[in-house]
């Protein structure tokens, strides 16, 4: 049985103090009035000015309104900019909290991919799997907390969730996002998400028990039930996932979309969630655990993420070159609002998820040194996490980001709680499932 090191707890506990110090600051230094904004951005009008034409979603605010050169001005101008830094600490927090949800979503998909398709090699790796995904009920209570905050007006990150725009009697009426309302309106939505997130976790408990079960069953009628129910999830996972990034991703942007997006999305989610499992094992086998891991066993993981790596990097280029290709007005303002306002993080991003992952993972004994896999796994989180940011700060923050307070304390409190609650769960049950059929065969596993 694993023990929770106190050092362990009490870095978990310190993290999330930290975190929670930071969020906190985030939202009280937002402004309040425009005189606010006035103090905050004097000097910086210039820079922060040229903005609303790059963001999607003021085009689509200002696409029927008689006076939009007038509403770029004074007081109007600084009202947005008001908006965009009080939506900051509310993207920060949401970006955070989507990134290490999507770790143990990846996680808990590829803990069913293991079982659907009989792999021999992983079942030493399922309680790290299964620790892992402890996270995923706490996850989805912080989700929907976001998304009711979104749903009930206390903040504006989601646009089309202004009713100006799907009332044809306003003067911000938005023809395109009135047609997407049968899809993009507030009931609809919260639906959808609850659904997501009650198949996830339904699936995630009844797994979770039934290889507890199995450890002191006589038969095998428990991995058998895993078997199947883990080829019935796949199929309503590899569906909701697409329809999940839609929802609380692509949104943001509610003028674009990409058909490529839900793939993407997934690339992103599995790459991030195997570094995890690689991450945590080395780290419970540096305190003396997991002793049938072996380097094959790491070097399989560093694999996947060398291979997802290549996948998120195909799907990066992919979408990136037929939109610029096509040049279609509605799609490439989403890459040229990300390309003149977020250059570095945009392109330190994509280094960081596929040009380091594969000059320090293509050599196959690369793989099997728990450094350099740490390293890599740093980085490619990292950039991830990158990924996330860029994806939802320009539609809800446009050029009033920033790496500050609010962004850094988000990362830290998520980070404590998802270290606390993984750790913890480990102790609940042996590191080692017991009855497994293949486990054998994992113990003995060489590459």
């Amino acid at each position: 049985m694993y023990t929770l090191p106190n050092k362990l707890k009490l870095f978990a506990i310190i993290f999330m103090v930290i975190g929670a110090i930071g969020i906190t600051t985030g939202f009280l230094s937002t402004p309040k009035t425009i005189e606010d904004v006035k103090e905050m951005t004097a000097g910086h009008d210039s820079h922060n000015g040229s903005d609303d034409a790059k963001n999607g979603h003021e085009v689509a605010t200002d696409s029927h309104n008689e006076n939009s050169e007038e509403a770029h001005d004074g007081d109007a101008h600084y009202e947005h900019v008001m908006h965009q830094m009080q939506n900051r600490p509310w993207s920060a927090l949401y970006i955070a909290s989507f990134f290490f949800f999507i770790i143990v979503l990846g996680v808990l998909a590829f803990y069913a991919i293991q079982y659907a398709a009989q792999a021999g090699w992983s079942p030493v790796l399922f309680r790290v799997m299964e620790g892992i995904t402890s996270y995923l009920p706490i996850a989805s209570v912080i989700i929907i907390a976001l998304l009711l905050a979104s749903f009930f007006d206390l903040n504006h990150i989601f646009h089309w969730m202004d009713p100006d725009l799907v009332d044809p009697d306003s003067e911000h009426y938005d023809t395109l996002i009135a047609g997407k309302s049968s899809w993009l309106n507030k009931p609809f939505f919260l639906i959808r998400a609850l659904v997501y997130l009650l198949g996830y976790n339904l699936y995630r408990y009844f797994s979770r028990r039934n290889s507890l079960r199995d450890d002191t069953a006589e038969d095998h009628r428990w991995f058998k039930k895993n078997f199947k129910m883990s080829a019935g999830f796949l199929v309503f996972f590899i569906v909701t996932e697409s329809m999940m990034s839609w929802d609380w991703i692509m949104s943001f942007d509610p003028h674009w979309f990409s058909t490529l997006f839900g793939w993407y999305i997934f690339a992103g989610m599995m790459v991030s969630g195997i570094t995890v499992i690689a991450l945590v094992t080395i780290v419970m086998k540096s305190q003396g655990y997991l002793e049938f891991v072996n380097d094959s066993h790491i070097h399989d993981l560093a694999k996947y993420m060398f291979g997802f790596s290549i996948f998120w990097a195909y799907l990066w280029f992919s979408q990136f070159m037929l939109i610029w290709y096509a040049n279609i007005p509605e799609e490439v303002t989403y890459f040229v609002t990300r390309l003149e306002d977020y250059k570095l993080p945009f392109l330190g991003m994509f280094a960081m998820n596929f040009i380091f992952p594969v000059l320090l993972l293509m050599n196959s004994d690369y793989k099997r040194v728990n450094w350099f896999v740490v390293l890599t796994g740093i980085v490619i989180l990292a950039g991830h996490y990158l990924d996330v940011f860029v994806m939802v700060m320009p539609a809800t923050v446009g050029t009033s980001w920033f790496v500050g307070i609010p962004e850094i304390g988000a990362v830290l409190f998520f980070f404590g709680l998802f270290v606390y609650i993984v750790f913890s769960n480990m102790t609940k049950a042996p590191l080692l499932v017991k009855r497994n059929p293949f486990i054998k065969e994992s113990k003995q596993y060489h590459y």
